[in-house]
Protein backbone atom coordinates (compact mmCIF):
# COMPACT_ATOMS: atom_id res chain seq x y z
CA UNK A 1 0.00 0.00 0.00
CA UNK A 2 1.23 3.52 -0.77
CA UNK A 3 1.41 5.14 2.60
CA UNK A 4 1.73 8.52 0.98
CA UNK A 5 -1.91 8.23 -0.05
CA UNK A 6 -3.21 7.00 3.29
CA UNK A 7 -5.13 9.16 5.70
CA UNK A 8 -4.09 9.38 9.30
CA UNK A 9 -6.27 10.16 12.31
CA UNK A 10 -5.46 13.37 14.13
CA UNK A 11 -4.92 11.41 17.31
CA UNK A 12 -2.20 9.39 15.62
CA UNK A 13 -0.61 12.48 14.10
CA UNK A 14 -0.64 14.21 17.50
CA UNK A 15 0.96 11.20 19.18
CA UNK A 16 3.59 10.85 16.45
CA UNK A 17 4.55 14.51 16.87
CA UNK A 18 4.65 14.17 20.64
CA UNK A 19 6.64 10.93 20.85
CA UNK A 20 9.19 12.02 18.25
CA UNK A 21 10.04 15.36 19.85
CA UNK A 22 9.98 13.75 23.31
CA UNK A 23 12.61 11.23 22.24
CA UNK A 24 14.80 13.66 20.34
CA UNK A 25 14.73 16.25 23.09
CA UNK A 26 15.41 13.54 25.66
CA UNK A 27 18.59 12.85 23.70
CA UNK A 28 19.35 16.55 23.58
CA UNK A 29 18.70 17.22 27.26
CA UNK A 30 20.72 14.35 28.65
CA UNK A 31 23.71 15.96 26.99
CA UNK A 32 22.92 19.30 28.64
CA UNK A 33 22.55 17.67 32.05
CA UNK A 34 25.77 15.68 31.64
CA UNK A 35 27.57 18.82 30.44
CA UNK A 36 26.54 20.62 33.62
CA UNK A 37 27.36 17.74 35.97
CA UNK A 38 30.24 15.59 34.70
CA UNK A 39 31.62 16.47 31.25
CA UNK A 40 33.97 19.08 32.71
CA UNK A 41 35.82 16.43 34.73
CA UNK A 42 35.49 13.56 32.22
CA UNK A 43 36.50 15.36 29.01
CA UNK A 44 38.20 18.57 30.23
CA UNK A 45 40.12 17.55 33.38
CA UNK A 46 43.08 19.83 32.55
CA UNK A 47 40.96 22.92 33.28
CA UNK A 48 39.93 24.42 36.59
CA UNK A 49 36.41 23.49 37.69
CA UNK A 50 34.68 26.67 36.47
CA UNK A 51 36.63 26.72 33.19
CA UNK A 52 35.93 23.02 32.64
CA UNK A 53 32.21 23.67 33.03
CA UNK A 54 32.52 26.56 30.57
CA UNK A 55 34.30 24.24 28.10
CA UNK A 56 31.61 21.59 28.45
CA UNK A 57 28.93 24.23 27.82
CA UNK A 58 30.87 25.24 24.72
CA UNK A 59 30.46 21.68 23.39
CA UNK A 60 26.80 21.98 24.36
CA UNK A 61 26.63 25.05 22.11
CA UNK A 62 28.07 23.16 19.12
CA UNK A 63 24.74 21.47 18.51
CA UNK A 64 22.97 24.80 18.27
CA UNK A 65 25.29 25.89 15.49
CA UNK A 66 24.70 22.55 13.76
CA UNK A 67 20.94 22.87 14.03
CA UNK A 68 20.54 25.57 11.33
CA UNK A 69 22.62 23.42 8.98
CA UNK A 70 20.38 20.47 9.75
CA UNK A 71 17.36 22.71 9.25
CA UNK A 72 18.66 23.69 5.79
CA UNK A 73 19.32 20.06 4.85
CA UNK A 74 16.08 18.59 6.19
CA UNK A 75 14.11 21.65 5.12
CA UNK A 76 15.35 21.21 1.55
CA UNK A 77 14.27 17.58 1.32
CA UNK A 78 11.22 18.13 3.51
CA UNK A 79 9.94 20.69 1.00
CA UNK A 80 11.03 18.53 -1.95
CA UNK A 81 10.34 14.94 -0.84
CA UNK A 82 7.95 15.27 2.08
CA UNK A 83 7.68 15.81 5.81
CA UNK A 84 7.35 12.18 6.90
CA UNK A 85 10.57 10.80 5.38
CA UNK A 86 12.70 13.54 6.92
CA UNK A 87 11.25 12.92 10.36
CA UNK A 88 12.37 9.30 10.16
CA UNK A 89 15.91 10.21 9.03
CA UNK A 90 16.34 12.92 11.67
CA UNK A 91 15.29 10.55 14.45
CA UNK A 92 17.75 7.90 13.28
CA UNK A 93 20.66 10.35 13.08
CA UNK A 94 19.96 11.80 16.50
CA UNK A 95 19.59 8.36 18.06
CA UNK A 96 22.85 6.96 16.69
CA UNK A 97 24.85 10.02 17.79
CA UNK A 98 23.39 9.88 21.30
CA UNK A 99 24.12 6.16 21.70
CA UNK A 100 27.73 6.65 20.60
CA UNK A 101 28.24 9.42 23.19
CA UNK A 102 27.32 6.84 25.81
CA UNK A 103 30.19 4.65 24.57
CA UNK A 104 32.78 7.43 24.17
CA UNK A 105 35.90 7.01 26.38
CA UNK A 106 37.01 9.91 28.54
CA UNK A 107 40.13 12.09 28.42
CA UNK A 108 42.01 9.76 30.75
CA UNK A 109 41.68 6.92 28.21
CA UNK A 110 42.25 8.47 24.78
CA UNK A 111 43.45 11.99 25.60
CA UNK A 112 42.49 14.92 23.39
CA UNK A 113 40.74 12.63 20.91
CA UNK A 114 37.92 12.28 23.46
CA UNK A 115 36.74 15.92 23.47
CA UNK A 116 37.17 16.08 19.68
CA UNK A 117 34.90 13.07 19.18
CA UNK A 118 32.48 14.51 21.72
CA UNK A 119 32.23 17.69 19.67
CA UNK A 120 31.66 15.67 16.47
CA UNK A 121 28.88 13.58 18.01
CA UNK A 122 27.32 16.68 19.54
CA UNK A 123 27.37 18.26 16.09
CA UNK A 124 25.51 15.24 14.66
CA UNK A 125 22.98 15.48 17.49
CA UNK A 126 22.29 19.08 16.59
CA UNK A 127 22.21 18.37 12.86
CA UNK A 128 19.53 15.72 13.38
CA UNK A 129 17.50 17.87 15.75
CA UNK A 130 17.64 20.70 13.21
CA UNK A 131 15.13 18.85 11.06
CA UNK A 132 13.03 17.39 13.87
CA UNK A 133 11.03 20.28 15.22
CA UNK A 134 10.05 21.78 11.86
CA UNK A 135 8.86 18.45 10.49
CA UNK A 136 6.97 17.52 13.65
CA UNK A 137 5.00 20.76 13.91
CA UNK A 138 4.31 20.74 10.15
CA UNK A 139 2.86 17.24 10.36
CA UNK A 140 0.49 18.49 13.08
CA UNK A 141 -0.27 21.90 11.59
CA UNK A 142 -0.87 20.73 8.03
CA UNK A 143 -3.11 17.88 9.15
CA UNK A 144 -5.17 20.07 11.52
CA UNK A 145 -8.54 21.61 10.67
CA UNK A 146 -9.06 25.38 10.64
CA UNK A 147 -9.27 26.91 14.09
CA UNK A 148 -7.43 24.00 15.76
CA UNK A 149 -3.90 24.41 14.45
CA UNK A 150 -2.69 25.78 17.76
CA UNK A 151 -4.17 22.82 19.62
CA UNK A 152 -2.66 20.09 17.44
CA UNK A 153 0.68 21.81 16.98
CA UNK A 154 0.99 21.90 20.77
CA UNK A 155 1.56 18.13 20.93
CA UNK A 156 5.06 18.33 19.43
CA UNK A 157 5.58 21.28 21.79
CA UNK A 158 4.77 19.09 24.82
CA UNK A 159 7.35 16.55 23.66
CA UNK A 160 10.35 18.60 24.89
CA UNK A 161 8.81 18.76 28.37
CA UNK A 162 8.32 14.99 28.42
CA UNK A 163 11.86 14.47 27.13
CA UNK A 164 13.28 16.71 29.83
CA UNK A 165 11.31 15.00 32.60
CA UNK A 166 12.40 11.58 31.39
CA UNK A 167 16.07 12.58 31.13
CA UNK A 168 16.15 14.50 34.42
CA UNK A 169 14.20 11.77 36.19
CA UNK A 170 16.72 9.19 35.10
CA UNK A 171 19.63 11.41 36.13
CA UNK A 172 17.96 12.06 39.49
CA UNK A 173 17.49 8.32 40.04
CA UNK A 174 21.13 7.66 39.19
CA UNK A 175 22.29 10.51 41.43
CA UNK A 176 20.39 9.08 44.38
CA UNK A 177 21.35 5.46 43.65
CA UNK A 178 25.05 5.78 42.90
CA UNK A 179 28.01 7.27 44.68
CA UNK A 180 29.72 10.33 43.20
CA UNK A 181 32.57 8.13 41.96
CA UNK A 182 30.22 5.60 40.32
CA UNK A 183 28.17 8.32 38.66
CA UNK A 184 31.28 10.04 37.27
CA UNK A 185 32.86 6.76 36.13
CA UNK A 186 29.94 5.12 34.32
CA UNK A 187 26.53 6.10 35.72
CA UNK A 188 26.13 9.15 33.48
CA UNK A 189 26.40 6.88 30.41
CA UNK A 190 23.21 4.93 31.16
CA UNK A 191 20.75 7.60 29.87
CA UNK A 192 22.69 7.83 26.59
CA UNK A 193 22.72 4.07 26.03
CA UNK A 194 19.06 3.67 27.06
CA UNK A 195 17.99 6.09 24.32
CA UNK A 196 18.23 3.33 21.69
CA UNK A 197 15.01 1.75 22.99
CA UNK A 198 13.14 5.05 22.76
CA UNK A 199 14.37 5.62 19.21
CA UNK A 200 12.98 2.24 18.12
CA UNK A 201 9.58 3.17 19.54
CA UNK A 202 9.63 6.52 17.77
CA UNK A 203 10.61 4.98 14.44
CA UNK A 204 7.75 2.49 14.63
CA UNK A 205 5.21 5.26 15.23
CA UNK A 206 6.53 7.54 12.49
CA UNK A 207 6.70 4.87 9.81
CA UNK A 208 2.94 4.34 10.16
CA UNK A 209 1.78 7.95 9.60
CA UNK A 210 0.81 9.42 6.23
CA UNK A 211 2.18 12.47 4.44
CA UNK A 212 0.25 15.71 5.08
CA UNK A 213 -2.63 16.50 2.68
CA UNK A 214 -1.32 20.04 2.17
CA UNK A 215 2.04 18.77 0.91
CA UNK A 216 0.44 16.04 -1.22
CA UNK A 217 -1.51 18.79 -2.97
CA UNK A 218 1.74 20.61 -3.67
CA UNK A 219 3.18 17.43 -5.20
CA UNK A 220 0.15 17.08 -7.48
CA UNK A 221 0.35 20.69 -8.69
CA UNK A 222 4.13 20.39 -9.23
CA UNK A 223 4.84 23.67 -7.43
CA UNK A 224 7.58 22.29 -5.21
CA UNK A 225 10.63 24.53 -4.92
CA UNK A 226 13.85 23.36 -6.59
CA UNK A 227 16.06 24.91 -3.90
CA UNK A 228 13.64 25.64 -1.03
CA UNK A 229 16.08 27.40 1.29
CA UNK A 230 17.22 29.80 -1.44
CA UNK A 231 13.64 30.53 -2.45
CA UNK A 232 12.71 31.01 1.19
CA UNK A 233 15.49 33.56 1.73
CA UNK A 234 14.47 35.40 -1.46
CA UNK A 235 10.78 35.37 -0.57
CA UNK A 236 10.76 35.88 3.21
CA UNK A 237 14.03 37.60 4.21
CA UNK A 238 12.49 39.91 6.81
CA UNK A 239 10.17 37.23 8.20
CA UNK A 240 13.16 34.91 8.61
CA UNK A 241 15.12 37.50 10.62
CA UNK A 242 12.15 38.51 12.77
CA UNK A 243 11.01 34.95 13.42
CA UNK A 244 14.55 33.95 14.46
CA UNK A 245 14.76 36.90 16.83
CA UNK A 246 11.27 36.12 18.09
CA UNK A 247 12.11 32.56 19.14
CA UNK A 248 15.52 33.30 20.71
CA UNK A 249 14.25 34.31 24.18
CA UNK A 250 12.48 30.96 24.42
CA UNK A 251 15.84 29.20 24.48
CA UNK A 252 17.39 31.66 26.91
CA UNK A 253 14.72 31.08 29.56
CA UNK A 254 14.55 27.32 29.14
CA UNK A 255 18.26 26.59 29.19
CA UNK A 256 18.98 29.10 31.94
CA UNK A 257 16.52 27.28 34.20
CA UNK A 258 17.17 23.68 33.15
CA UNK A 259 20.88 23.65 32.28
CA UNK A 260 22.77 26.65 33.64
CA UNK A 261 21.00 26.53 37.01
CA UNK A 262 22.41 23.03 37.59
CA UNK A 263 25.98 24.27 37.39
CA UNK A 264 25.17 27.54 39.18
CA UNK A 265 23.18 25.93 41.97
CA UNK A 266 25.68 23.16 42.71
CA UNK A 267 28.89 25.07 42.02
CA UNK A 268 28.19 28.64 43.18
CA UNK A 269 25.38 28.22 45.72
CA UNK A 270 26.53 24.87 47.07
CA UNK A 271 23.09 23.24 46.72
CA UNK A 272 22.51 19.53 46.37
CA UNK A 273 22.33 18.31 42.76
CA UNK A 274 19.10 16.44 43.51
CA UNK A 275 17.47 19.65 44.83
CA UNK A 276 18.03 21.55 41.59
CA UNK A 277 17.00 18.60 39.41
CA UNK A 278 13.87 18.03 41.49
CA UNK A 279 12.59 21.59 41.27
CA UNK A 280 13.55 21.95 37.63
CA UNK A 281 11.51 18.82 36.89
CA UNK A 282 8.46 20.19 38.72
CA UNK A 283 8.65 23.48 36.83
CA UNK A 284 8.95 21.70 33.48
CA UNK A 285 5.99 19.44 34.35
CA UNK A 286 3.90 22.57 34.98
CA UNK A 287 5.19 23.99 31.71
CA UNK A 288 4.12 20.85 29.84
CA UNK A 289 0.60 21.17 31.21
CA UNK A 290 0.47 24.89 30.39
CA UNK A 291 1.60 24.58 26.75
CA UNK A 292 -1.68 23.21 25.30
CA UNK A 293 -3.64 25.75 27.34
CA UNK A 294 -1.81 28.67 25.79
CA UNK A 295 -1.80 27.01 22.36
CA UNK A 296 -5.60 26.71 22.45
CA UNK A 297 -5.84 30.29 23.72
CA UNK A 298 -3.81 31.39 20.69
CA UNK A 299 -6.48 29.79 18.47
CA UNK A 300 -8.95 32.19 20.08
CA UNK A 301 -7.11 35.49 20.54
CA UNK A 302 -4.16 35.15 18.16
CA UNK A 303 -0.53 34.03 18.33
CA UNK A 304 1.12 37.44 18.12
CA UNK A 305 -0.82 39.06 20.94
CA UNK A 306 -0.10 36.20 23.32
CA UNK A 307 3.60 36.16 22.44
CA UNK A 308 3.92 39.90 23.08
CA UNK A 309 2.28 39.56 26.48
CA UNK A 310 4.58 36.67 27.40
CA UNK A 311 7.63 38.70 26.41
CA UNK A 312 6.64 41.56 28.73
CA UNK A 313 6.18 39.07 31.58
CA UNK A 314 9.59 37.52 30.83
CA UNK A 315 11.24 40.94 31.08
CA UNK A 316 9.51 41.57 34.41
CA UNK A 317 10.58 38.15 35.79
CA UNK A 318 14.24 38.36 34.70
CA UNK A 319 15.43 39.73 38.08
CA UNK A 320 13.09 37.89 40.51
CA UNK A 321 14.17 34.63 38.84
CA UNK A 322 17.68 34.93 40.27
CA UNK A 323 16.72 36.78 43.44
CA UNK A 324 14.69 33.76 44.47
CA UNK A 325 17.26 31.23 43.25
CA UNK A 326 20.03 32.96 45.22
CA UNK A 327 18.17 32.46 48.50
CA UNK A 328 18.88 28.72 48.31
CA UNK A 329 15.40 28.13 49.75
CA UNK A 330 13.79 25.12 47.98
CA UNK A 331 10.29 26.64 48.01
CA UNK A 332 11.50 29.94 46.56
CA UNK A 333 13.60 28.09 43.96
CA UNK A 334 10.48 26.17 42.95
CA UNK A 335 8.57 29.46 42.62
CA UNK A 336 11.40 31.00 40.58
CA UNK A 337 11.57 28.10 38.14
CA UNK A 338 7.81 27.49 37.87
CA UNK A 339 6.83 31.08 37.09
CA UNK A 340 9.67 31.23 34.55
CA UNK A 341 8.49 28.07 32.81
CA UNK A 342 4.85 29.19 32.74
CA UNK A 343 6.01 32.34 30.95
CA UNK A 344 8.04 30.11 28.64
CA UNK A 345 4.91 28.04 27.88
CA UNK A 346 2.98 31.19 27.06
CA UNK A 347 5.11 31.84 24.00
CA UNK A 348 6.32 28.30 23.24
CA UNK A 349 2.76 26.94 23.02
CA UNK A 350 1.65 29.26 20.17
CA UNK A 351 5.01 28.97 18.35
CA UNK A 352 4.22 25.46 17.09
CA UNK A 353 1.58 26.95 14.82
CA UNK A 354 2.91 30.51 14.52
CA UNK A 355 6.24 29.82 12.80
CA UNK A 356 4.78 27.45 10.15
CA UNK A 357 1.92 29.88 9.46
CA UNK A 358 4.39 32.64 8.60
CA UNK A 359 5.54 30.69 5.51
CA UNK A 360 3.77 29.22 2.46
CA UNK A 361 3.49 25.47 1.84
CA UNK A 362 6.26 25.31 -0.79
CA UNK A 363 8.81 26.73 1.66
CA UNK A 364 7.22 26.01 5.03
CA UNK A 365 9.56 23.26 6.25
CA UNK A 366 12.64 25.34 5.40
CA UNK A 367 11.18 28.56 6.80
CA UNK A 368 9.94 27.14 10.10
CA UNK A 369 12.99 24.91 10.70
CA UNK A 370 15.63 27.49 9.81
CA UNK A 371 14.05 30.34 11.79
CA UNK A 372 13.49 28.09 14.82
CA UNK A 373 17.08 26.88 14.81
CA UNK A 374 18.67 30.24 14.04
CA UNK A 375 16.89 31.47 17.13
CA UNK A 376 18.45 28.49 18.88
CA UNK A 377 21.94 29.69 17.96
CA UNK A 378 21.22 33.09 19.49
CA UNK A 379 19.40 31.96 22.60
CA UNK A 380 20.36 28.33 23.23
CA UNK A 381 23.78 27.92 21.69
CA UNK A 382 25.23 31.12 23.05
CA UNK A 383 22.96 31.46 26.08
CA UNK A 384 24.53 29.03 28.61
CA UNK A 385 28.03 30.04 27.51
CA UNK A 386 27.26 33.76 27.79
CA UNK A 387 25.65 33.47 31.22
CA UNK A 388 28.52 31.29 32.47
CA UNK A 389 31.02 33.89 31.25
CA UNK A 390 28.99 36.74 32.77
CA UNK A 391 29.05 34.99 36.12
CA UNK A 392 32.81 34.47 35.92
CA UNK A 393 33.44 38.12 34.99
CA UNK A 394 30.96 39.84 37.32
CA UNK A 395 30.43 37.25 40.08
CA UNK A 396 26.86 38.56 40.47
CA UNK A 397 23.66 36.96 39.16
CA UNK A 398 21.97 40.25 38.22
CA UNK A 399 24.29 40.46 35.20
CA UNK A 400 22.49 37.37 33.85
CA UNK A 401 19.15 39.04 34.52
CA UNK A 402 20.30 42.01 32.45
CA UNK A 403 21.15 39.64 29.60
CA UNK A 404 17.67 38.07 29.81
CA UNK A 405 16.12 41.54 29.76
CA UNK A 406 18.08 42.41 26.62
CA UNK A 407 16.88 39.22 24.91
CA UNK A 408 13.29 40.07 25.91
CA UNK A 409 13.60 43.46 24.21
CA UNK A 410 14.93 41.78 21.04
CA UNK A 411 12.03 39.33 21.07
CA UNK A 412 9.40 42.03 21.65
CA UNK A 413 10.61 44.14 18.73
CA UNK A 414 10.82 41.07 16.48
CA UNK A 415 7.29 39.81 17.23
CA UNK A 416 5.88 43.34 17.05
CA UNK A 417 6.81 43.54 13.36
CA UNK A 418 5.51 40.06 12.47
CA UNK A 419 1.97 39.66 11.17
CA UNK A 420 -0.88 37.84 12.89
CA UNK A 421 -1.57 34.44 11.30
CA UNK A 422 -4.08 32.44 13.33
CA UNK A 423 -6.95 33.09 10.89
CA UNK A 424 -4.88 32.53 7.72
CA UNK A 425 -5.49 29.72 5.21
CA UNK A 426 -2.23 27.78 5.11
CA UNK A 427 -3.30 25.67 2.11
CA UNK A 428 -3.39 28.67 -0.23
CA UNK A 429 -0.26 29.79 -2.07
CA UNK A 430 1.04 33.10 -0.74
CA UNK A 431 1.18 36.15 -2.98
CA UNK A 432 4.93 36.44 -2.27
CA UNK A 433 5.47 32.93 -3.62
CA UNK A 434 3.30 33.56 -6.70
CA UNK A 435 5.40 36.63 -7.41
CA UNK A 436 8.61 34.62 -7.12
CA UNK A 437 7.29 31.89 -9.40
CA UNK A 438 6.23 34.51 -11.91
CA UNK A 439 9.70 36.07 -11.86
CA UNK A 440 11.20 32.62 -12.44
CA UNK A 441 8.88 32.03 -15.40
CA UNK A 442 6.76 29.35 -13.71
CA UNK A 443 3.02 29.37 -14.51
CA UNK A 444 0.79 28.90 -11.44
Amino acid sequence: MDRGQETTSMGKVAFAGFIGTAIEFYDFYIYGTAAALVFGSVYFPKFAAATGTLASFATFAVAFFARPLGAVFFGHFGDRVGRRAMLIVSLLLMGVATFLIGLLPGFSTIGYVAPLLLVLLRFLQGFGLGGEWGGAVLMATEHATEGRRGLYSSFPQIGPAAGFLLSSGLFLFLTLSLSEAQFAAWGWRIPFLASVMLVLIGLYVRVTIAETPVFRRTMVTQTRARVPVWDMVRTYPLVLILASGGISLTYVIFYTITTFSLAYGTGTLGLERSTILYWAMISVAVMGLAIPVFAVLSDRIGRRRLCLLATVLAAVWAFPLFWLLDTGNPVLIALSFTVGMIIFAMFFGPMGAYLPELFGTRLRYSGAAVSYNLGGVIGGGLGPTIVSQLLILTEVSWSISLYMLLMAIIRFVSVLFLSETYLSDISEMRSEERRLLSEDGVVT
